[in-house]
């Protein structure tokens, strides 16, 4: 009821009002109805004032109900508005003017985002992306690590705590060895099974005879090789010594002895070839040099042969039974012996007639010199050309052959092999020199034998 009030009395004096004035009754007047209908719009009449006093156009869409009424008020609204929104523009009316005037303004424009920019945000999210998959890659790969490697720390703890020198009883030993149902072979010194650990682990079980010794070495064997670690030595695992019964208990090794390869009645079909013969002579002088210069104490062995030299599945030599071994320190170069120990053909002169030297570490590279002359094959070429083996001494054959300018290698076909059989000849004749002064050490021999050969002279003939 109040802005019919309103509307009756400003109508009275709209003959008198400004163009502004005419365009606000025209609007009261055309949303009337509407305002009484929301209730909550009636403030609108007390705004009046303020819109009245303001600086901004009014702006309407030519079309509208609201611009059709204003048309009536204002000649040719409807024309110039027509061109004005025809050109993408907005229609207006100027306030505070005598006369009715209209004004064309501008859309307000949309700014564009630079492409550049929007190359870079996607760029920018693809990275954050790749970043974010990679992270969680790493952080699941991590994981999977982790859990791999605690699993083989737990593994390598069971097999070592199976793998360290552990001390069985008879009863376990024969556990071990399934009663004793897979012999592997028998010497003097008793006889050897197969056995197992685990599922994963096979050892070679060394039954000593009761019968044989004091003790002596078995404690050698326990004191030395249970306490060094060389992939060239054999793996002391265990022993027993429950009462009057012993045992040694290896690592097992599937490919026997080195001596089953070079003393072969079927050579041909056992043969190595000269590069594998090379690496395993170069395999056993570092297991001997680690003997004499990696342990706390040095090891002297007495007893390397080929039946001493083990086999691994990758055909890797390991040398064993430490029976004849003694300890001594480093500083030390002469060992006092009271009988001579070791084999027949590979005991160093010195260790049996003591005109000949001191017993030293030289006495064990005298034995290697003898075993590099057998992997050749040079000990079985004097075995058949001689008739009497006896009167022959088997580094005198060598020496006499090779002043004769004989080829001692005619059946090798290949330069390459023959090559490596006389680099390994020259340096088993080095190491066999009478003088234990004479022979090198093992150090020089391993050198030797990493070397090419072209600059190894034959020694004088002791």
């Amino acid at each position: 009821m109040i802005l019919h009030e309103f509307v009756k009395h400003f109508s009275s004096k709209l003959i008198q009002a400004t163009t502004f004035d005419k365009l606000v009754f025209i609007l009261l007047s055309s949303q009337l109805e509407g305002y009484e209908k929301e209730k909550q719009k009636t403030n609108m009449i007390a705004q009046y004032p303020d819109a009245r006093s303001t600086a901004q156009p009014f702006v309407f869409r030519s079309g509208s109900k609201i611009a059709s009424l204003i048309a009536a008020a204002i000649p040719d609204l409807s024309y110039h508005c027509r061109d004005c929104e025809g050109e993408y523009n907005i229609c207006s009316v100027k306030n505070h003017t005598a006369e009715p005037e209209i004004e064309c303004l501008d859309l307000p424009k949309t700014k564009d985002v630079p492409i550049k920019l929007v190359v870079t945000g996607v760029i920018l999210g693809l990275f954050l992306l790749l970043v974010l998959v990679m992270t969680t890659f790493w952080v699941y790969s991590s994981n999977k690590k982790e859990k791999a490697d605690h699993l083989n720390i737990e593994k390598f703890l069971e097999d070592y705590r199976a793998l360290r020198p552990t001390r069985y009883s008879y009863a376990e030993i024969r556990k071990i060895t399934n009663q004793f149902k897979d012999k592997l072979g028998q010497g003097g010194f008793g006889s050897v099974f197969k056995g197992k650990i685990s599922n994963e682990i096979f050892v070679a079980v060394k039954v000593l005879n009761n019968s044989k010794g004091d003790g002596a070495d078995f404690i050698n064997e326990v004191g030395t090789i249970g306490r060094i670690h060389h992939v060239n030595v054999v793996r002391l695992v265990g022993f027993c010594a429950d009462g009057f019964r012993r045992a040694l208990v290896y690592e097992f090794l599937p490919n026997d002895s080195l001596q089953k390869f070079i003393f072969s009645d079927n050579h041909k079909n056992q043969f190595l070839g000269w590069e594998k013969l090379q690496d395993i002579a170069l395999g056993i002088a570092k297991g001997i040099e680690y003997l004499h210069q990696g342990c706390v104490q040095r090891i002297l062995h007495f007893d390397i042969k080929p039946h001493n030299i083990l086999l691994d599945h990758n055909l890797n030599p390991k040398i064993s039974d430490f029976g004849l071994a003694k300890l001594c320190s480093k500083d030390k170069s002469v060992v006092s012996m009271t009988a001579a120990r070791g084999t027949i053909g590979y005991i160093a002169p010195e260790v049996f007639l003591r005109n000949f030297g001191n017993v030293s570490h030289k006495s064990d590279v005298y034995s290697f010199g003898m075993l590099l002359l057998e992997i050749i094959g040079l000990r079985k070429s004097i075995d058949v050309t001689v008739q009497n083996t006896s009167d022959t001494y088997f580094p005198d054959w060598i020496y006499n052959h090779l002043r004769q300018g004989e080829d001692l290698w005619v059946s090798i076909e290949e330069e390459e092999h023959a090559k490596i059989a006389k680099k390994l000849m020259i340096v088993g004749l080095w190491c066999i020199q009478w003088n234990p002064v004479d022979r090198p050490a093992m150090k020089a021999v391993v050198q030797m034998l990493e070397g090419n050969g072209d600059n190894l002279t034959v020694p004088a003939n002791p």
